[in-house]
């Protein structure tokens, strides 16, 4: 069934793309490679929401092993009928599907809302601030501002690039999702079809 191999293509594309949230959200907690700014709680709290980790990257691998295995197995069937059994596996799989929706439109948020406030850092009077929430959003067209974080160094274009990184990868885990969404119920539906109408021809 090419719904099948879809989905299990899907599957392959998800469980890579949650790996890369989590290295991505992991990267986060180490600006410049350094664990004090962990440790000292000098962090945006955004990070702290474990979007890529949990969001693109856990819960993903739930819809992504259940996609993969579509096309490997036979289900033992339902409604009392063996050759439904693919079928109804298809339609189960919108509810993995679901779940991998929830978990990168949750990613997809968090990570927005991290650009928009901007990292939290030292400013030019030595106080530990969100020097660029302010802005609202605004500093990520002006990188003539970036410089009021002092340390830090090079924390806005940290944050700006692994946030816009799981943002991104959000977007396509969403979107894939989403297809197979869809995937899965015109594979159920025309799963059925193809068995009535067999039965009828028999």
């Amino acid at each position: 069934m090419c719904y099948g191999r879809c989905a299990r293509c899907i599957g392959h594309a998800l469980l890579w793309l949650a790996i890369f949230c989590i290295v991505a959200n992991i990267l986060l907690y180490f600006p410049n490679g350094e664990t004090k700014y962990a440790s000292e709680h000098h962090l945006s709290h955004f990070v702290w929401f474990f979007s890529g980790i949990v969001g693109g990257g856990l819960l993903m691998f739930v819809p992504a092993f259940v996609f993969m295995k579509l096309d490997e197995e036979d289900c033992c069937g339902c409604c009392g009928r063996e050759d439904y059994g693919k079928s109804c596996a298809m339609l189960s799989s919108v509810l993995a599907a679901l779940i991998g929706i929830t978990g990168s439109g949750y990613c997809v948020i968090v990570a927005a809302l991290g650009l928009a406030e901007g990292p939290k850092c030292m400013d030019s009077q030595g106080q530990w601030n969100y020097t660029l929430a302010h802005t609202e959003g605004q500093y990520l067209l002006d990188k003539s501002t970036w410089s009021s974080c002092v340390e830090p160094k090079h924390i806005v274009e940290w944050n700006v690039s692994l946030f816009s990184i799981l943002l991104g990868l959000g977007a396509i885990e969403f979107i894939l999702c989403l297809i197979q969404v869809i995937n899965g119920v015109l594979g159920g539906i025309c799963g059925f079809c193809c068995s009535r109408q067999q039965q009828y021809d028999c």
